[in-house]
C-alpha cells in the first residue's frame, strides 16, 4: 500500500513539471503537421497548378519532326524505250525536317468556359482544404478538451485520496485509544483501496487520450505534456448570429454553391459545340532525297506551309441536344443539392443550439451542486472527527463531493463540446 501511494505522488509531482500545451499551440502543431490537412494542401497545389490558359486550350501546339529513312536494294529498271538498268546495292535515302505549328483561334468560347472551370475547380479545392482543417481542429479541441476534463477528474480523485488516508488514520487513532472498532479502520482501508483504484483506472484512461492527441499532432505517441486546468464555455452564442455566419462560412455549402457555378460552366462548354470550330496552322519543312538508280538521283525542298481549317456540325444523330439536356439537369441537381444542404444545416443548428442551451444550464447547476456538496463534506468531517456521525454517514458524503466534482467537470466538457459543434456548423471555429 505504501508502495502505491508513494508512486502516485512521485507521478503526480512528475505531472506538475511538465511543459503545459495549450490549446493555440496544440492547433498550430495540427495545421503544420497533421497528415490529412498536408494530403488536402497539395490537393489544392494540384488544382492551383491546373488553372492555366494552356490546360484550358488557349495556346497552340508547336510540334518538331523528323524522319530519316534509309534503304540498300538490288533495283532493276525497265524503261518504256526498252531500255534496262539494273544496279546491286542501290542506296536510297530520305530526310524529313519540319517545325508545325497548330492552334485553335475559336471553338464556339469552350476555352473560355473552361479556363473559368478551373478557377472554380480551384475554389471547390480552398473549400475542400478549409472543411478538412475545421474538422482536424475540432478533433483538437474536442480531445484536448477531454483531456482537461480528465485531468479536472483526476484532482477530483486525488482530493478524495486524500480525505481516505485522513479517515483512515482517524480510524487507527481511535481503534488505538480504544473508541472504534477493527471494522472501522477495516472499512477506511477497503474504501481508500477502492479510490486508489479508480485513479490508476482513470490516470490509464488520461494516458491512451494523450496519445490519441499527439496522433492528430502527428508527432510521436510518447510526447507528454500537460493542458490547462479549467474549462471556459462561451454562454454568449446567439442563433441568428450563427445562422448568418453558416450561410457565408459552412464549407459544406460554399462547396455545393461553387458544384452549381462548375455545372453552369460544362453548359457553356456544351453549348459551344453549337458553333463552328477554326483552326490555323503554319510550318516550315525541309525535304531531301537521293537514289542510286532513277529518274532523279538527288531532289531537296524547303519552305513555308500554312491554312487553316473550319467545321462545324450539322447533325449528330441529337447527341448535342442529349448533352445540353443532361448538363442542364446536372445544373437542376446541383440547385437541389444546395437547397438541401442549407435546410440541413438549418436544421443542425437549431438542434445544435437547443442543446448548446440545455447543456449551459446543466453546467451551472452542477457548478452550484459541487459548492454545496464540499460544504456538506466539510460540516460531515468536522462531526466524524469528534465521532458524532458514522462512518457510512461520512463515506456517502464523500462519495457525494467526488462525484459532484466529476458531474461538474463533465458537464462542463460536454457544455464546451456543444459550443464547438455549434463554432464547427457556423464555419467559425478558430484555427
Amino acid at each position: 500500500m505504501k508502495s502505491l501511494m508513494a508512486l502516485f505522488f512521485c507521478g503526480l509531482f512528475a505531472a506538475q513539471a511538465q511543459q503545459v500545451l495549450t490549446l493555440e499551440e496544440a492547433v498550430k502543431i495540427a495545421l503544420q503537421n497533421n497528415y490529412d490537412i498536408r494530403l488536402a494542401k497539395n490537393d489544392l497545389k494540384v488544382d492551383q497548378a491546373n488553372v492555366a490558359i494552356g490546360n484550358a486550350g488557349m495556346l497552340p501546339t508547336v510540334t518538331a519532326n523528323v524522319v530519316d529513312n534509309n534503304g540498300i536494294q538490288n533495283a532493276s529498271q525497265t524503261r518504256t524505250d526498252g531500255t534496262q538498268t539494273s544496279l546491286d546495292n542501290a542506296k536510297n535515302n530520305s530526310l524529313n525536317l519540319g517545325v508545325g505549328l497548330d492552334w485553335t483561334v475559336f471553338d464556339g468560347f469552350r476555352m473560355f468556359a473552361r479556363y473559368d472551370q478551373l478557377k472554380e475547380l480551384q475554389k471547390l479545392g480552398e473549400t475542400q482544404l478549409k472543411l478538412t482543417i475545421i474538422t482536424k481542429v475540432r478533433d483538437v479541441n474536442e480531445t484536448y478538451y477531454d483531456l482537461v476534463q480528465q485531468q479536472q477528474q483526476l484532482a477530483a480523485l486525488d482530493t478524495t485520496l486524500v480525505i481516505s488516508r485522513q479517515r483512515l488514520e482517524l480510524a487507527q487513532n481511535r481503534f488505538t485509544i480504544g473508541k472504534a472498532s477493527k471494522l472501522e479502520v477495516l472499512n477506511a482501508q477497503v474504501d481508500l483501496n477502492t479510490d486508489i483504484t479508480n485513479m490508476l483506472k482513470q490516470k490509464d484512461t488520461y494516458q491512451k487520450t494523450k496519445v490519441t492527441l499527439n496522433q492528430i499532432l502527428a508527432r510521436d505517441p510518447q510526447t507528454d505534456f500537460k493542458v490547462v486546468d479549467n474549462i471556459v464555455v462561451d454562454k454568449d452564442l446567439q442563433l441568428v448570429e450563427l445562422t448568418n455566419l453558416a450561410v457565408s462560412q459552412n464549407p459544406q455549402l460554399q462547396a455545393q454553391i461553387v458544384n452549381k457555378r462548375v455545372s453552369e460552366l460544362q453548359l457553356k462548354q456544351v453549348k459551344a459545340g453549337r458553333f463552328p470550330t477554326v483552326r490555323v496552322n503554319t510550318g516550315y519543312n525541309f525535304a531531301e532525297t537521293q537514289s542510286s538508280i532513277g529518274f532523279t538521283s538527288q531532289t531537296s525542298a524547303r519552305g513555308l506551309t500554312y491554312g487553316f481549317t473550319a467545321s462545324m456540325n450539322i447533325f449528330d444523330g441529337f447527341f448535342q441536344n442529349r448533352n445540353e439536356k443532361i448538363a442542364k439537369l446536372g445544373i437542376e441537381n446541383a440547385q437541389i443539392a444546395i437547397e438541401q444542404q442549407q435546410n440541413t444545416l438549418s436544421s443542425q443548428l437549431v438542434s445544435a443550439f437547443q442543446t448548446y442551451q440545455t447543456n449551459i444550464q446543466l453546467s451551472e447547476l452542477e457548478d452550484k451542486n459541487e459548492d454545496i456538496a464540499k460544504q456538506n463534506l466539510d460540516i460531515t468531517l468536522e462531526k466524524f472527527r469528534i465521532g458524532t456521525i458514522t462512518t457510512f454517514e461520512f463515506r456517502t458524503a464523500q462519495l457525494n463531493f467526488v462525484n459532484a466534482q466529476l458531474r461538474n467537470s463533465n458537464a462542463q466538457y460536454v457544455a464546451k463540446l456543444s459550443e464547438i459543434a455549434l463554432k464547427e456548423l457556423a464555419g467559425n471555429l478558430s484555427f
